[in-house]
């Protein structure tokens, strides 16, 4: 745990946040600032700042985010409308908070490309 990260707290339960999902290894909570009628983040517990710093013993734990995603979609029946992943790495992709996280998007059209 970072003590300076958002997220970490939020996984803490030292920061507000309205979760949806929780495991030993994951946290699903709607995001403040939604992009779309659905917008959860799917973070791990364990602080990983991007992309970037993964390695090979996390690739279960990034599997791990994948399944929770596609599990929370078919819990709010996005399976056949659809619906968006989205991992943001560094700066100008868009990443604010330095906390791996899914973003899970649905609920209306989406453009391609993004951006």
């Amino acid at each position: 745990m970072n003590g300076d990260c958002l997220f970490c707290l939020i996984s803490q339960r030292q920061a507000p946040a309205e979760v949806v999902f929780e495991d030993d290894k994951v946290m699903a909570f709607k995001d403040i600032n939604p992009k779309a009628p659905v917008h959860l983040l799917i973070i791990p517990k364990k602080h990983i700042s991007s992309l970037n710093d993964i390695s090979e013993k996390d690739k279960e734990l990034l599997g791990h985010l994948i399944l929770i995603a596609t599990h929370l979609a078919q819990e709010k029946n996005l399976k056949e409308t659809g619906y968006r992943l989205v991992i943001n790495t560094g700066p100008h992709s868009g990443q604010q908070i330095f906390h791996l996280h899914l973003h899970l998007l649905a609920g209306r059209h989406f453009s391609w490309p993004p951006g």
